[in-house]
Formats: C-alpha cells, structure tokens, sequence
C-alpha cells in the first residue's frame, strides 16, 4: 500500500481541470467558487509581463495545493516527480487549469506575449512550505 507521501509525489495527482463557465454572445464568464476546484483557496495572485526567455516557478511545495490558469495567452508548465517522471502540459485555455498537488516541482516557461498565470494557492505564503532546492527535492 502507498503511503500519503508516494501517492502525492505521483504526477497523475496533477491534472487538467474544467473551470465551470457560462457561454454568452456578449462574452463568457468563467466561475471560480464552490467545488470547482478540490481546495478552499486562501490566497491568489498572478504572474504578467515575464520577459522572453524567463522562467517561473522552480521550486514544490510540502503541502500547498496550487491550481493554474491561463487567463490570456500560454505557457508551459513542467511537473516533475521525485521518483524522476516528468510532463510538460501547455496552458493556452482560460476555461481550464492545471491543479498542482503536494511535493510536485514545476517550472513555468516559454511565456507568450502578454500572457498572465493566475494561481489559486491552498494557503497563505509560508517560506517553510517551500522546497527551493532541485538537489533537496529529489532526495
């Protein structure tokens, strides 16, 4: 049986979401609230402006859930797991997101121009939920 641990360092905890929108002539409406996402979230911010070539993100969480969104333009999100698999899934639909469990490294990359990322993020900042290490992940 896998413990809690190996089963959260699994990237198929990590997956594409349907974020409930209303479709309407005059411009749709995407809804954030309730069970749309499987985390109360406590914090939100966004990423803008990443210059060409930048990267984001390089770093997983012990116990943050954190859930993406492409809300203009795309980019690449790079998950890797602690056992050495990886994916890279392309972000380009304001209507979907990308839940990122526990114990997951990722890196967001080839920002296009005028891309924005909202992340959702099941906690408050807290620099002791941060594993910032590559070297430290792994192990």
């Amino acid at each position: 049986m896998n413990t809690e641990n190996e089963i959260m360092s699994n990237l198929g905890a990590c997956k594409i979401l349907e974020i409930p929108t209303i479709m309407d002539p005059r411009g749709n409406l995407a809804v954030l609230e309730k069970d749309a996402i499987p985390f109360v979230f406590k914090r939100v911010y966004y990423l803008f402006d990443v210059p060409a070539g930048a990267y984001r993100g390089g770093h997983a969480h012990k116990v943050q859930y954190e859930f993406l969104v492409a809300v203009s333009g795309s980019f690449e999100v790079v998950l890797k797991a602690n056992d050495g698999t990886q994916k890279t899934i392309t972000l380009n639909n304001p209507n979907q997101g990308l839940l990122i469990a526990t114990n997951i490294w990722r890196e967001l990359k080839n920002f296009s121009s005028g891309s924005v990322c909202l992340v959702l993020s099941s906690d408050v900042f807290d620099e002791a939920d941060y594993i910032r290490d590559y070297e430290e992940f792994m192990k």
